[in-house]
């Protein structure tokens, strides 16, 4: 049976693209007599908002969207993240790092790294090289760290790895663009990589569809899948739609809201028609 999921972050209102990839979703579920799952991706504190969730279930119900049982929200599921943190700390893959962003900036400048900013460059193992005395000083004394994981030793442990896109077809597994992930953050003590893992497990999701935007985080995901003992998906990465101007939409970039569409007079009905559904 095909189990598939939408997991948006209440961090704002839904817009077209959002849209899109649940009704994607729920469209694969009902294909093949399956389960279409809602789920809030709400661990970020600093961000999420209680209207923003009302919201999400404002804007699916009229469209439509019917999901198969109660709503996951991940804020109440960090017992589960903290266990699975605890599983691959006792493996000896995640090591403490201290490193502020501009410290991450001036080694990759220092290194002769891409001019074009560290988001494009993977972490360059600062704190991976850390004595184990030095960690362990600096978490007595209480400095703020995330906990990464290391992927060179994770690999090692794996050994060849690969997943399966209905589309692309098989992957082999590979770190190289994203390194050593952070797994826990300073301020959250849980990460998007792995609360994604730990929750698709928990749904028997069977198929994962989302923006290809994310094509890349499936290498880490199933890495952790792997390490974890957990069950392996399939994938289908959905194209993105975009603006006039060849711009994904996104809440960063102001896109025009499913609400602010509804207000505007546009039926479910014509929505669902022009995203090909």
């Amino acid at each position: 049976m095909t189990v598939t999921r939408f997991a948006p972050s209440p961090t704002g209102r839904l817009h077209l693209g959002h849209a899109y990839s649940a009704l994607f979703a729920e469209a694969a579920a009902k294909e093949h007599g399956g389960k279409f799952f809602l789920r809030i991706e709400d661990i970020d504190v600093t961000r999420c908002r209680a209207e923003f969730t009302r919201g999400i279930f404002e804007d699916l119900s009229w469209l439509g969207i019917q999901w198969s049982a109660e709503v996951m929200f991940q804020s109440e599921r960090s017992e589960r993240y903290s266990a699975a943190l605890e599983n691959l700390r006792e493996q000896g893959l995640l090591y403490p790092c201290f490193c502020t962003r501009k410290d991450i900036t001036m080694e990759i400048a220092e290194a002769g790294g891409a001019p074009h900013g560290q988001a494009d460059v993977p972490y360059p193992g600062i704190c991976r090289r850390l004595a184990e005395e030095v960690r362990i000083e600096r978490m007595v004394n209480g400095q703020a760290h995330t906990l990464r994981l290391d992927s060179r030793r994770a690999l090692e442990k794996a050994g060849d790895l690969d997943w399966h896109d209905v589309v692309l077809g098989n992957r082999p597994v590979s770190m190289e663009k994203l390194g050593d992930v952070v797994l826990a953050r300073k301020d959250i003590a849980n990460s998007y990589h792995l609360a994604v893992c730990v929750d698709d497990a928990a749904q028997e999701v069977s198929l994962v569809t989302r923006g290809e935007d994310l094509l890349e985080s499936t290498h880490v995901h199933r890495l952790l899948q792997h390490l974890l003992g957990f069950p392996v998906p399939k994938w289908h990465h959905h194209r993105l739609l975009k603006n006039e101007q060849g711009r994904r939409f996104a809440k960063r970039e102001g896109a025009l809201s499913l609400s602010a569409i509804r207000e505007s007079g546009k039926s479910a009905d014509e929505v669902r028609a022009e995203l090909g559904f």
